[in-house]
């Protein structure tokens, strides 16, 4: 049986008035002109800036390509925005006075360079995220930037930052190498639901963690076969949206079912290829597991805060 939440809709209805300026006769002012960029990373170079790698002062080179997608600007410069974790954001130009479409290469040392913030790769943080975007000058010395300098993706550029039609902006954030994938075996025990139906015994079945790069994963089931038993009887916890992320081994939980019902995971102990984790859900859900990753390898030093 599905679990039925009953949302109550209260519908209002809301008047507004949209006036456009004119020029005093019938005919409306045409909107500014403008332009917007089109970015495309590298299929063959990093999506992300490897912590570990750039700590260790590893060459790390990222690889991008820009071109105009509308408009004609009269100049174009690479902008680069350093968004800390912490908080603080930087910003650097990267490439001045540009000709596009063109391929660009970065390297770490670009990077730190780039910004005088930053003095080593030792300071590049797990969380920290560097945008790459464009500035343009237009004709008539209007000053075109996607992203403002406190990192809000806006800026006077606020109506192509949303567009589906190309991508305006690239994040390379720092993180981790991960290589979690797999179908993995489970035993799941202590299963709770506000049925109070659950069987008392262990319940066995397998997951799929499918890779979606940059160290997110997208799992088959959140609650480790749970649904499947007579707590609900139901088809396993997953979604579009069932995902948790690896930065740098802390596990990142927070992923939705198909009810939009979130998932927490506490890791409990990691011996070998055996990880043991307890979760629960915002509906009162709840269990223990037993993980064995495929093929009996040992799993990293995985660990939730």
């Amino acid at each position: 049986m599905k679990k039925i939440k009953t949302i109550l809709l209260i519908i209002a209805t809301i008047t507004f008035t949209v006036s456009c300026e004119d020029d005093g006769g019938t005919s409306v002012i045409p909107l500014e002109e403008g332009a917007a960029p089109n970015l495309v990373k590298a299929t063959s170079a990093p999506a992300f800036i490897d912590q570990v790698k750039a700590q260790n002062g590893e060459p790390i080179t990222l690889e991008f390509n820009v071109s105009i997608a509308q408009g004609n600007p009269a100049s174009t410069d690479i902008i680069g925005v350093y968004t800390t974790f912490a908080g603080p954001v930087y910003n650097a130009v990267l490439f001045s006075n540009v000709t596009l479409p063109q391929d660009f290469s970065l390297t770490t040392a670009d990077v730190v360079a780039a910004f005088s913030e930053i003095d080593s790769g030792a300071d590049l943080q797990v969380g920290d995220v560097l945008t790459i975007t464009t500035r343009f000058t237009m004709p008539d010395g209007t000053i075109l930037d996607i992203v403002s300098p406190d990192g809000v993706k806006g800026g006077t550029g606020t109506n192509i930052q949303t567009t589906v039609l190309f991508t305006t902006v690239l994040n390379y954030p720092v993180s981790c190498t991960s290589n979690l994938g797999g179908t993995h075996s489970f035993v799941s025990s202590n299963l709770q639901a506000i049925t109070g139906t659950c069987p008392s015994g262990d319940v066995s079945g397998t997951v799929t963690w499918t890779d979606q790069g940059g160290g997110i994963y997208l799992t088959s089931d959140l609650g480790f076969g749970q649904y499947g038993t007579t707590c609900w009887s139901d088809s396993p916890a997953t979604s579009g949206g069932a995902t948790f992320s690896d930065a740098c081994n802390l596990i990142i939980s927070g992923g939705q079912d198909q009810y939009g019902l979130t998932y927490t995971w506490v890791i409990t102990d990691v011996n070998g290829p055996e990880m043991s984790l307890s979760w629960s859900n915002d509906y009162g859900d709840s269990g223990d597991v037993v993980l064995t990753r495929e093929g009996g390898v040992d799993w990293p030093d995985l660990f939730t805060q």
